[in-house]
C-alpha cells in the first residue's frame, strides 16, 4: 500500500475490491481519504470511483460485510452510500467516473460517463485528485497525475486544470481553497490565487447554505483568521459578508485615530479559538464589534467613539443569522446575548463595584457567564503587554467577585421564586401589566440585595409591593 491504513481500513478496501472483482469493475479509492492518510490525519470518509455503474458496485460491496449495511441509492446522481457501525461510524460513498461540463449560470454540471483520468481532471485541487487503485494486479498503488503528492509535501493548494475554468465552473471551489488553506496551514499557489481574485464575482451563483457551510468550517479551524484574511484579500468577503469588511480600515482626524476593527476582530476570533472549540462562541467573537461602523462618531477634543455598538450589534445578529441561513433558535440568542454583554465585565473592573452590579451581570449572563468571560478576555488585543497583563488581572478579580456573589446568592441559575400565576391567584388578577410590574419588582429587589433569594422574603415583598399599588390578597 502506498498509504498507511489501519487493519480495519485495509479490511474495508479488500471487501470493496472483492465486490469490484465480482462485477469486473475497475475501482479506485479517491480524494480526501487518500490525502488525509498521506498527511497522517484521522478520517472516517471513504470515496470510491468506478468505471461504470456505481449503484451496482455499492450493493455488491455492501454484500461483503456481515451484517450487510443498508445502501442508500441516489439514482438521479448515480451515487450510493452506506455506513459501517463502528466507533466512530465510517461513511462509504460510490460514484461512477464522469466528465462534467458546466453552463455559465449554474454550478450544476451536465454529467457523462468517463475514465479515471476524466474524474481526476474534474476535481478541485491536486491534493484531492489522488487515487489508490483496487485492481488485483496493482492493489494499493498511488495514482497522481497532477503532482498532488508534491503539493502535499510542500503545503500548496493548486488546481489540476486552468484555475479560471475550475473556479468559473464551480465557484464554491474558491471558498474551498481558502478553507483547505486555513485548515491545513497550506498556501494557495500564485496562479490559483489569481484565478480566485479574477473569478470572485462568480460566487453569486452559489447558494447561501453552501457558502455558510464553508464559513462554518473556516470558523472551526485552529486559526480562523487565516481564512477570513484570505477571503478579504481575494474580494470574496465583500461579496458574501460585507458587514465584516466594513470593519476594515483606520480613520485619522485631528491627530486621533482608531484601531482597524477588522484585524482586531480576527485577533479576538483567534484568541477565542485558542480557548474554546464552541462554534457559536466563535460566531460571537466574529460579530462582537459588528456595529462599530454604524456607531462610529468623532468627538472633538476626545477622538473616535462607538457608543452603543454592543446594543446595535445585538439587534443586527438576528438579521445576519437570517441572511446567512444560520439557526434562529437558542444558538442565535446565545450569540446575540454575548454581543450585547461583551462590554459589561469591563465596567466591573473598576473599584467600588457593588454586589448589585455583579448580581445583575450574573443574572443577565446566566449559564453563559463563562463563555462571556472568554470573549471579554479575548477582546484584549493591545500590543502593550503591560496593559494586557493589567486587564487580564482585572478580569481575574471580576471572576473572583462573581464567584463569591454566586456562591452566596445563586443568581446564575436563578428562577423567580414567585410566579406570575401565584401573583394572579393571590390578588385575584387576570394577566395584566400590574402582574408584570410586581414580578419585576421582586426580581429587582433580589438583584439589588434588598431581599435575599428566598421564597419567604419574596412573598412578603410581593405583599408589600402589591399593597403600594392598591392590591390586597383576595382571601
Amino acid at each position: 500500500m502506498d498509504i498507511r491504513c489501519t487493519p480495519e481500513e485495509l479490511a474495508i478496501l479488500h471487501k470493496v475490491a472483492a465486490g469490484a472483482r465480482l462485477l469486473h469493475r475497475e475501482t479506485y479509492l479517491v480524494g480526501g481519504f487518500v490525502r488525509d492518510k498521506l498527511m497522517g490525519r484521522p478520517t472516517t470518509d471513504l470515496d470510491f470511483v468506478c468505471i461504470g455503474d456505481a449503484l451496482e458496485l455499492a450493493e455488491q460491496a455492501a454484500a461483503q460485510f456481515k451484517p450487510k449495511p443498508k445502501v442508500d441509492l441516489f439514482k438521479t446522481f448515480g451515487t450510493a452510500h452506506f455506513q459501517l457501525r463502528s466507533d466512530p461510524p465510517i461513511d462509504i460513498e460510490f460514484v461512477g467516473a464522469r466528465k462534467e461540463s458546466y453552463q455559465y449560470t449554474s454550478r450544476n454540471p451536465s454529467v457523462t460517463p468517463g475514465t479515471l483520468q476524466d474524474d481526476q481532471e474534474r476535481r478541485d485541487f491536486t491534493i484531492n485528485a489522488l487515487a489508490i487503485t483496487l485492481q488485483e494486479d496493482n492493489f494499493g498503488k498511488l495514482i497522481d497525475p497532477f503532482g498532488g503528492l508534491k503539493d502535499l509535501d510542500q503545503g500548496i493548494i493548486r488546481t489540476p486544470q486552468d484555475p479560471d475554468k475550475t473556479f468559473s465552473d464551480d465557484p464554491l471551489r474558491m471558498m474551498r481553497a481558502v478553507r483547505f488553506a486555513t485548515q491545513l496551514g497550506f498556501i494557495i499557489e500564485e496562479n490559483t490565487w489569481e484565478g480566485i481574485v479574477r473569478n470572485a464575482k462568480r460566487i453569486d451563483i452559489i447558494s447561501q447554505e453552501r457558502i455558510t457551510d464553508e464559513l462554518t468550517k473556516i470558523l472551526l479551524a485552529p486559526k480562523p483568521s487565516i481564512g477570513f484574511d484570505l477571503l478579504y484579500k481575494a474580494g470574496l468577503l465583500k461579496l458574501i459578508f460585507p458587514q465584516v469588511v466594513d470593519l476594515a480600515g483606520a480613520e485619522y482626524k485631528d491627530g486621533h485615530g482608531h484601531k482597524d476593527n477588522f484585524y482586531h476582530t480576527l485577533q479576538v476570533l483567534d484568541n477565542v479559538a485558542q480557548k474554546s472549540s464552541d462554534l457559536w462562541l466563535r460566531w460571537a467573537a466574529l460579530l462582537h464589534d459588528i456595529a462599530k461602523p454604524a456607531t462610529k462618531r468623532f468627538e472633538k477634543g476626545h477622538g473616535w467613539t462607538f457608543h452603543g455598538h454592543e446594543v446595535v450589534g445585538g439587534r443586527m445578529v438576528p438579521k445576519l443569522f437570517t441572511k446567512l441561513k444560520l439557526p434562529l433558535h437558542e444558538k442565535m440568542r446565545f450569540v446575540k446575548k454575548l454581543v450585547e454583554l461583551h462590554l459589561r465585565p469591563i465596567s466591573l473592573t473598576k473599584e467600588n463595584i457593588t454586589d448589585s452590579a455583579i448580581r445583575r451581570l450574573l443574572f443577565d449572563a446566566g449559564e453563559d457567564f463563562d463563555s462571556l468571560m472568554i470573549l471579554c478576555e479575548a477582546d484584549i488585543t493591545s500590543k502593550n503587554q503591560t496593559k494586557v497583563k493589567r486587564y487580564l488581572e482585572n478580569f481575574l478579580l471580576v471572576r473572583q467577585r462573581c464567584k463569591e456573589v454566586e456562591e452566596k446568592d445563586h443568581i446564575r441559575a436563578w428562577q423567580p421564586p414567585i410566579s406570575g400565576e401565584l401573583i394572579m391567584e393571590t390578588f385575584g388578577l387576570t394577566p395584566s401589566k400590574p402582574v408584570g410590574e410586581i414580578k419585576d419588582a421582586i426580581k429587582d429587589a433580589m438583584l439589588d440585595g434588598v431581599i435575599p433569594n428566598s421564597y419567604e422574603a419574596a412573598f412578603q415583598f410581593m405583599l408589600e409591593k402589591a399593597a403600594s399599588m392598591g392590591f390586597h390578597p383576595k382571601n
